[in-house]
């Protein structure tokens, strides 16, 4: 069905508030599953309010506030609390810009989280900002090795954002070839996944959204991808995650920033990076019909198409559950 934006931003800050989140946290939640929304990738927005309630309501679960556990004047650790990532993040997020301006470069990290989100929204942040940024979160151990049909490291998205004169490059991928919420919302919806993208239980592929969420995710890249996650990994270690990674809890966050004005001073960098996209953008595309893109262009372009249509669609199923949250 068709949901005015305004009333889908309202039912999530609902959703969140019913879940023990001050108004500010349930804005800040909303704001990135609604951004995720719109920019079409449904798995991370309205339908995740679901499984981010269902994770807050199992036995057990008790969030603290955040708390900075190590700081200098250019990095920082914060403990996360078992709050959702896009609390934690952001948090991240803006110490790091805090740090950059300061002194043209930071490092922060954050773990005793979960659910982190598009590690793109906390890149357009930086990049707004005139940074340059690499974000890496580690997750839960859903996604296979090549070479293997069990889980032992997250669907592990990282993250690269430069800033350009006339829009940023974003470039935001997970490193299995679906992510862990394409598998959930396939199941809530009752759709197949692809074939060729996970394993079931016993380490054969298979179709189906609950076999594959029993068992494994496929990684993305064959060996060079299986390599990236491997790295991704690492640094959520790093940044203070578990070595073996535990159920929906620990994850690691990492965020670096640059000034660009630190390595070339009176420089305008994103100028530059302008100057380059337009030269990628002049590449003989091999459909005529379909113009040559840089990362994070789809994107922009899907969230203003429905930014001026003015709603979202939402399957039905994931509606109601919505409600039911909400009330």
């Amino acid at each position: 069905m068709q949901v005015p934006i305004s009333q889908a931003r309202s039912l999530l800050e609902t959703i969140m508030q019913r879940q023990g989140h001050s108004m500010e946290e349930s804005v800040i939640i909303a704001d990135h599953l609604m951004d995720s929304e719109l920019r079409g990738l449904r798995q991370g927005g309205l339908a995740r309010a679901i499984s981010i309630s269902e994770r807050l309501l199992r036995p057990g679960a008790q969030r603290v506030p955040m708390r900075i556990e190590h700081e200098t004047s250019v990095s920082a650790r914060l403990d996360g609390g078992d709050n959702v990532g896009y609390l934690v993040a952001r948090r991240a997020t803006e110490m790091a810009l805090e740090k950059v301006k300061a002194h043209g470069l930071s490092i922060v990290a954050a773990h005793n989280t979960w659910y982190t989100g598009m590690l793109s929204y906390y890149a357009e942040m930086a990049v707004a900002e005139g940074k340059v940024v690499m974000i890496a979160s580690n997750a839960s151990a859903w996604v296979a090795p090549h070479g293997a049909t069990e889980g032992r490291f997250g669907t592990n998205p990282m993250c690269f954002g430069f800033p350009g004169a006339d829009n940023p490059v974003i470039w935001d991928i997970g490193t299995s070839i679906i992510i862990h919420a394409d598998a959930m919302l396939a199941r809530r919806l009752g759709q197949p996944i692809a074939p060729g993208v996970a394993y079931d239980g016993q380490g054969q592929i298979t179709t189906n959204p609950s076999e594959a969420l029993a068992g494994a995710l496929v990684a993305w890249g064959g060996a060079k991808g299986s390599g990236l996650g491997l790295v991704v990994q690492l640094l959520g270690i790093m940044a203070g995650s578990t070595v073996i990674p535990q159920d929906l809890a620990r994850f690691g966050f990492l965020i670096v920033m640059v000034d660009p004005g630190l390595l070339s001073p009176g420089e305008d960098f994103a100028a530059k990076v302008s100057e380059y996209v337009d030269w990628v953008h002049t590449a003989r595309p091999t459909d005529p019909q379909v113009a040559v893109r840089v990362p994070f262009e789809r994107s922009m372009q899907d969230r203003a198409a429905r930014v001026a249509q003015g709603y979202v669609d939402v399957p039905d199923v994931i509606h109601d559950s919505l409600l039911k949250l909400a009330a």
